[in-house]
């Protein structure tokens, strides 16, 4: 499986982390199209099937992140 580069990831968390407080605040159509597209991007990036997954596996990825971060990865 290709790797996404841990600057890619943190752009993309960061991304679907801005639009979730967007989505709670306004829950616009264009808000929503735009979580969904980078939810489908971050389990791609990550390997996973839903996206509070990948974002967990991507924050596991950062540099920094420590073995005891990934308690909610299951193989």
């Amino acid at each position: 499986m290709l790797m996404a580069h841990p600057v890619v990831l943190r752009n993309l968390i960061e991304q679907y982390e801005t639009l979730k407080v967007l989505q709670a605040e306004n829950g616009g159509a264009e808000v929503r199209r735009r979580m969904d597209d980078l939810a489908y991007t971050l389990c791609v990036s990550t390997g996973t099937r839903d996206v509070d997954t990948a974002l967990i596996a991507a924050r596991h990825r950062l540099p920094g992140a420590r073995p005891e971060d990934d308690s909610a990865l299951t193989a």
